[in-house]
């Protein structure tokens, strides 16, 4: 800094000092206009934005700096404690331009060497001692600094501004495109395209749709793409995945959710995803009630017999039992074992020998448990109705963990 109690800059005679802000701000025009033109030969494609009087904004930005810093110099006042306020509406202009503020920090560094050097120049005119021109170039630094603070915030404001909306933009997207409606009407189609355009999300022609389960409240959001629309603000996060069959697309999911637990829907054209979030849901139930695994994002088109099983109980259960009544007379144990057999010979169509294998016992012990079979069903094992109607509450029932799975 120049200001400290015991500094060079301070030994430095006033009338000297007087001289070299005067000197310094002489300069300032055509230096400022050396700087912009250096800065456009560097950066061709940088956006030149003219203020009221059409002189361009970063022009009249760099010229105010550059007074503000001599300003602050010649009068010893400890140094800018403010900065001229455009800078600020630089930041916010690189996240309009989608441009990070690295080229504008670049940018800065650029102008304050240019600058120094003219006033270096200027200080060997006037007889500067060396120890106070390193000084000045210190304070330079620390302006620099100051300006890339400006800067900083209105980019962090400017960016908090453009991702509300964005999100808010997005969440009126995800209504329109996960409310399940009885009947489309023709601006549908058009609202759909309108809304993804103001996001800048291109309408894929085929989406899957995902509910997750959070590991913890305070879990950061998984790291999906721009390409994915995500809704954070549900008690159970959705995921609109779009063209979900694409090559690469399982993988790119399944890093992007590691940690999280959830249920991903059945790829469906763009105008049902509704139907997706639906059995995405139903599987994410399943889940929590401990029928489906936990611990992961488990795909729906894997697990599609739980799913079309497990999920009307009062009819399977109601049809249970009806087909399951001759058992009524059985002991648990027993009734389980015949279950279990039945089933086994309703999947394979078997002989003894396959069924035995199938569930681990001796080939003998199938054969009457078969005959007690038919005694209690009758003619009914052989009706191609009622066998469907026995395998599916038999299935239902080893999905509920009420019977043992086949042996490996």
């Amino acid at each position: 800094m120049v200001s400290p109690s015991r500094s060079a800059w301070r030994e430095v005679p006033r009338s000297r000092v007087r001289h070299f802000a005067r000197l310094a701000l002489d300069e300032v025009p055509v230096l400022a206009e050396d700087i912009f033109r250096e800065i456009r030969r560097e950066y061709p494609n940088l956006t030149i934005v003219p203020d009221e009087s059409g002189e361009p904004v970063a022009l009249v930005g760099i010229r105010r700096a550059l007074e503000h810093f001599v300003g602050y110099v010649s009068d010893g006042s400890g140094g800018p404690r403010e900065h001229p306020q455009v800078f600020q509406e630089f930041g916010r202009g690189q996240v309009q331009h989608g441009r990070s503020l690295d080229s504008l920090q670049a940018m800065y560094r650029l102008g304050v060497r240019l600058a120094w050097r003219r006033l270096a120049e200027i200080g060997q005119r006037v007889e500067i001692p060396a120890p106070a021109m390193y000084e000045l170039a210190e304070s330079g630094f620390e302006y620099l600094d100051g300006l890339v603070a400006e800067s900083m915030r209105g980019y962090a404001e400017a960016a908090a501004r453009q991702a509300g909306e964005r999100l808010r933009l997005q969440r009126r997207l995800l209504d329109l495109l996960l409310t399940e409606r009885p009947r489309k009407s023709p601006g549908d189609a058009d609202a759909l395209a309108e809304r993804a355009a103001r996001i800048g999300w291109p309408l894929p022609e085929r989406v899957a749709v995902a509910v997750l389960q959070r590991p913890a409240r305070e879990a950061l959001a998984p790291a999906v793409g721009r390409d994915v629309l995500l809704d954070m603000e549900c008690e159970q996060p959705r995921m609109v995945l779009p063209d979900p069959e694409e090559a690469g697309r399982p993988e790119l999911l399944r890093r992007a959710t590691a940690g999280w637990s959830g249920a991903v829907g059945p790829p469906v054209p763009l105008a049902e995803a509704a139907k997706s979030l639906r059995w995405a849901a139903a599987a994410v139930h399943l889940m929590e009630r401990g029928l489906l695994p936990a611990g992961e994002v488990l795909h729906c088109t894997e697990h599609t017999e739980a799913l079309v099983l497990l999920p009307p109980e009062e009819l399977i259960d109601a049809l249970a039992r009806r087909r399951l009544a001759p058992l009524a007379g059985c002991g648990p144990a027993q009734g389980r074992r015949l279950a279990e057999t039945l089933l086994a010979w309703l999947e394979t169509r078997g002989g003894a020998p396959e069924i035995a294998d199938r569930l681990g016992v001796h080939p003998q012990t199938v054969r009457y448990r078969l005959r007690q079979i038919r005694e209690l069903w009758g003619e009914d094992v052989e009706d191609p109705d009622r066998r469907f109607e026995l395998e599916l509450v038999l299935r239902a029932r080893r999905l509920r963990g009420d019977l043992l799975p086949p042996a490996s």
